[in-house]
């Protein structure tokens, strides 16, 4: 038999959250994160919502209501620079604490430097974590670790 090559994977289309509140996750990835709805499945207790063009990824949410086993799960949504460095402020006006890479409260991006990507992490009301990245033309600096976007502006030039 031939071998014959897998397909290519072109990027992830979809991923799936389990939420408690419904109604309270649509309402969060909406309004505050921006998705549009594209359906709600009652008799499923799930939705599932656009992330960007409807051909290019999508965003499930599962009720579990008060379940005891639940999982916290990370998700990441691409975007521009710019976006990710104006979303700790944009957070902040819809009562969503911006968060470093270990969750701690940060209100500015971190950068990652073995990648290089600029973050901002922040939680949704599940407890799920969830990111805006965006990843950086600049070569890779993994001397730098994780830390705050301003503190790889401010790097000595010689580390560039």
């Amino acid at each position: 038999m031939a071998n014959v090559p897998m397909p290519q994977i072109l990027g992830l289309y979809e991923t799936h959250l389990t939420v408690v509140d419904l109604d309270r996750s649509i309402r969060f990835y909406r309004d505050v994160v921006g998705l549009e709805l594209a359906t709600v499945i009652e008799d499923r207790n799930v939705a599932f919502l656009w992330i960007g063009d409807k051909r290019t990824s999508m965003l499930g949410l599962w009720e579990t209501g008060s379940a005891p086993l639940r999982m916290r799960l990370h998700i990441a949504f691409r975007t521009s620079l710019d976006e990710v460095v104006r979303s700790a402020a944009a957070l902040k006006t819809h009562g969503v604490q911006p968060k470093g890479f270990h969750g701690e409260p940060l209100d500015e991006p971190v950068v990652v430097g073995w990648m290089p990507s600029v973050s901002q992490y922040f939680s949704d009301p599940d407890g799920h974590s969830i990111e805006f990245i965006h990843v950086l033309e600049e070569p890779a600096d993994p001397g730098f670790d994780v830390k705050p976007y301003s503190q790889w502006l401010a790097r000595p030039k010689s580390v560039i």
